[in-house]
């Protein structure tokens, strides 16, 4: 199985979801360096961009290890939709995202993200646009629908197939589902069915089994991971390796974790500041260490400090005391 984007072919037909407030530069970079195929910029605000928004367009900034840079946008209007694909363009992305997945209540009550599902000429219009204002492949992602009365994703990828669209990537829920119940993978083969364009399918990838199963069920090119990177940026080198009958590397030991966490944490210190990078990486903090022994207990000793070189050692400590209660150095599944 091999993705083109562009002139780029992915090691392994596996892509790390566009995630607001995760899948930033300090993130992207970690995972690349840890051997994903591909990570997705954050979705960024079209409109946010035109106005030259500091936190829409930090978002956007791109390293020479973002290759390809697939830059995801989002917006209702097809003309600023165009003009900030060509901004991300000139800004060095390989290739545009166009977000018609997104189910949250700030983003569909604009009309935007999964809401376009709803209105099929719209989302012609805005991909007719993209794909027009720019030389670059432009890329999809959607849903299965807006509820579990109109799942028209086969329809919206023809459209998007005609469009001229190279990939859709499909999250196997409705807007309506958010993220409960299970994703419907089954439901992806209807897309695959329809057009000859590669389909991605997205929801419930956690593991190497799972995405597997994924793969099996809705007869995809590939597959995207979204909550299942939440704290294992070496997941989607995992799967990779997996999916191209390769040994997966191991998960990491206490050690290589805690060196994994502290450089994320320094990275992204340096790419947001002292205070704005300690409320940021918190939640990744209590990712890398849920469910391990004091990790409640650690969390709550990080998360009342703004001092970087307190959260650095409370961080050595923990690992300290998980590494002297287990002489493997291993942690437990």
């Amino acid at each position: 199985m091999c993705i083109q984007i562009g002139s780029h072919s992915l090691s392994a037909p596996v892509l790390v979801a566009p995630m607001s407030g995760v899948t930033d530069r300090p993130f992207r970079r970690l995972a690349r360096r840890l051997g994903a195929p591909l990570v997705v910029t954050e979705m960024i605000a079209s409109h946010a961009v035109l106005r030259d928004v500091r936190e829409e367009t930090r978002k956007a900034e791109i390293d020479a290890e973002d290759t390809p840079a697939v830059v995801q946008i989002a917006g209702w209007d097809p003309s600023v939709m165009a003009e900030a694909a060509r901004m991300m363009a000139d800004r060095g992305a390989d290739a545009i995202d166009i977000n018609m997945g997104c189910p949250a209540k700030k983003v569909v009550n604009k009309y935007a993200g999964s809401a376009l599902m709803r209105d099929e000429v719209l989302a012609g219009q805005i991909m007719d646009a993209v794909v027009g204002a720019v030389g670059l492949p432009v890329t999809l992602k959607m849903r299965l629908g807006w509820d579990a009365d109109s799942r028209n994703a086969p329809e919206l990828a023809r459209i998007a197939e005609q469009s001229g669209i190279r990939l859709i990537t499909v999250h196997g829920r409705t807007r309506c589902q958010m993220y409960t119940g299970s994703a419907d993978w089954t439901a992806i083969r209807a897309v695959v069915e329809t057009v000859s364009l590669p389909v991605v399918a997205n929801g419930d990838v956690v593991s190497i089994e799972t995405a597997r199963a994924c793969l099996e069920q809705s007869g995809a090119h590939g597959v995207m991971i979204g909550r299942g990177c939440y704290g294992r940026p070496w997941l989607p080198a995992q799967i990779a390796a997996a999916l191209a009958g390769a040994v997966p590397p191991a998960d990491p030991d206490i050690e290589e974790r805690r060196a994994i966490l502290a450089e994320h944490l320094d990275a992204m210190l340096v790419h947001y500041g002292t205070h704005a990078g300690i409320r940021n990486a918190r939640k990744h903090i209590g990712w890398y260490t849920e469910g391990l022994t004091g990790s409640a207990e650690f969390r709550q000793r990080v998360n009342n400090t703004m001092d970087p070189t307190v959260v650095f050692a409370e961080i050595d400590r923990f690992f300290a005391d998980l590494g002297s209660d287990n002489s493997s150095g291993r942690i437990a599944a």
